[in-house]
C-alpha cells in the first residue's frame, strides 16, 4: 500500500467528517464511547464548525492509501480556546487538531505517516515544538499511540460538561 500525503482544503470537509464518523463508529463498537460519544460527529454543528475553523486557521493534510483518503490532521499555531486554562508553552508551536483515520485503514501506518509529516512541516517552518492533546480515558491507548510516535505527555486536564472527560497534552521537540 502506497501512502501519499497531500494538502487538504475546504472541499475535504466531508471527507474529514467521514473519517471522524468512522472513528466514532469504531470506538462505539469497541465499547469505548467516552472519547467522542455515540452519534456521528458530522451531525454536530459544533464539530463541523471546529473542523472548518481549524482548516481555515491552519494547514490540513490528507493521507491517501493507494489514492484513497485514509487519514487526516490539521496543524495550527496554537491549541483551541478549550485549553486556554493551561499555561502556554512560552515559545512558538504547531498544534495538531482532529487526527483521525478511516478505520478501514487501521494498522496500515497512515496516522503515523501524518504525524511524521506534521513534525517535518513544523521543523521546516523553523518551529521547535509540536503539540497535541487527546482523550486519556479508558486504557490510555490513545496516549500510548502518541508516545509510540515520539510524543511525551505534559499537562493533564479535564473537560466536558461535568469535567469528566480526561485529557492529556503531549509534546514533541522537532528542533534542538
Amino acid at each position: 500500500m502506497e501512502i501519499t500525503i497531500r494538502d487538504g482544503g475546504p472541499d475535504d470537509i466531508p471527507v474529514i467528517l467521514g473519517m471522524l464518523d468512522s472513528c466514532v463508529e469504531w470506538l462505539v463498537g469497541q465499547g469505548r464511547p467516552g472519547q467522542w460519544g455515540t452519534k456521528p460527529l458530522s451531525e454536530s454543528p459544533r464539530t463541523v464548525e471546529s473542523v472548518a475553523r481549524y482548516l481555515d486557521e491552519g494547514s490540513a493534510f490528507i493521507a491517501e492509501a493507494d489514492g484513497v483518503p485514509a487519514a487526516t490532521l490539521t496543524l495550527t499555531d496554537a491549541p483551541g480556546a478549550y485549553l486556554a486554562h493551561l499555561p502556554p508553552p512560552g515559545e512558538p508551536e504547531r498544534y495538531i487538531h482532529w487526527l483521525a483515520s478511516d478505520r478501514r485503514f487501521k494498522g496500515h501506518g497512515v496516522g503515523s505517516a501524518l504525524l511524521a509529516h506534521a513534525a517535518e512541516h513544523t521543523r521546516r517552518a523553523g518551529v521547535a515544538l509540536l503539540r497535541v492533546d487527546c482523550y486519556a480515558g479508558d486504557d490510555r491507548g490513545l496516549v500510548a499511540y502518541y508516545e509510540a510516535n515520539g510524543f511525551t505527555p505534559t499537562e493533564t486536564y479535564s473537560a466536558g460538561v461535568n469535567g469528566d472527560w480526561p485529557g492529556q497534552v503531549l509534546a514533541m521537540r522537532v528542533l534542538p
